[in-house]
């Protein structure tokens, strides 16, 4: 097929599926390539890999088609390896003036742009605010099948989001995350998708502040999640053996008891940040309030644009 299409002329032994298909530029390789890197180099770090692999200016680099961790993942571990803006590599997204004073790892679309004559790009990491949902699925051979396995769902980016377990038996959907309980264009206070975008871009104002709010109550959660997980399914089980449908309606219920209390949560969460981080200040305490203004760097900068007025 490929000689057909003139996607291929050479010897069968020199065919690469991927140059024929998918040939590399300097774009697939920063905006595809470069989110496999980083998650090698997290799982593997003893691999070493090169961040030269996905600068983009030698397209004939290849990373491997799969890798073997350095040790065996945890679930934690694998829902850890979806949150990545490059963090501590020459492309980490919180760095530069493109980042803003709060240091945010995210760059608002075009993706792509030209100045003086001149096209650049901003990178594409694994978490960017323009995620519809993610998951982490969970498949277990020993358990029975409405038991083992589960998609540990979330919505919107995955670097605020929280994993909640659907077992993968669900006879229907909780309603925060029902299709048709709001839409792209159509705002639902109930509908989990707004209410995790309510908060993430909420934190887009003062990012390095609020995502460690963020992500201590994410790590909280998902920590109790993942605690609870034994015992639930250990009940489960119990009651697969006398009667599956049963077990079923267990963790349907389960399920929709979690996703409601997650989303019932992030409501409180919009509202707490919202209080804490008015107007640029920070609240520490009842009666006591910080300002914690911009980085020397942006200060620097603002000073060498603005001259004699200030």
């Amino acid at each position: 097929f490929a000689r057909e299409k003139g996607y291929f002329k050479g010897k069968d032994d020199e065919f690469s599926f991927a140059d024929a298909y998918a040939p590399y530029d300097r774009h697939n390789i920063r905006f595809c390539e470069a989110r496999v890197w980083s998650i090698y180099r997290r799982a593997a770090p003893s691999m070493s890999l090169p961040w030269q692999l996905i600068e983009g200016k030698d397209t004939t680099a290849r990373l491997p088609l799969w890798i073997k961790p350095d040790k065996p993942l945890t679930l934690k571990e694998v829902m850890s390896l979806m949150r990545d803006h490059y963090e501590g590599t020459p492309l980490d997204m919180r760095k530069g003036v493109a980042a803003g004073p709060s240091g945010i790892p995210y760059r608002w679309r075009p993706l792509t742009w030209k100045t003086d004559g001149k096209e650049y790009f901003h990178e594409r990491a694994i978490s960017t605010q323009q995620t519809a949902f993610s998951f982490v699925a969970q498949c277990r051979r020993s358990l029975p099948s409405p038991i083992g396995g589960v998609l540990w769902f979330g919505v919107d980016d995955t670097y605020s989001t929280v994993y909640t377990p659907f077992y993968c038996c669900l006879s229907h959907v909780p309603t925060g995350y029902k299709q048709g309980n709001g839409t792209l264009f159509q705002y639902s206070d109930s509908a989990a998708f707004w209410l995790f975008n309510r908060v993430s871009h909420l934190a887009y104002l003062h990012y390095h502040l609020m995502i460690e709010d963020i992500r201590t109550i994410q790590s909280a959660i998902e920590d109790s999640l993942i605690l609870l997980q034994p015992e639930i399914e250990k009940e489960a089980l119990g009651i697969y053996r006398n009667n599956p449908g049963h077990a079923v309606g267990y963790l349907t219920a389960y399920s929709c008891q979690k996703a409601d209390e997650l989303c019932n949560r992030w409501k409180k969460l919009f509202e707490e940040l919202l209080v804490k981080y008015l107007d640029g200040n920070v609240k520490t305490q009842p009666g006591e309030c910080s300002h914690p203004g911009y980085p020397e760097w942006w200060y620097r900068i603002i000073s060498k644009e603005s001259g004699c007025f200030y």
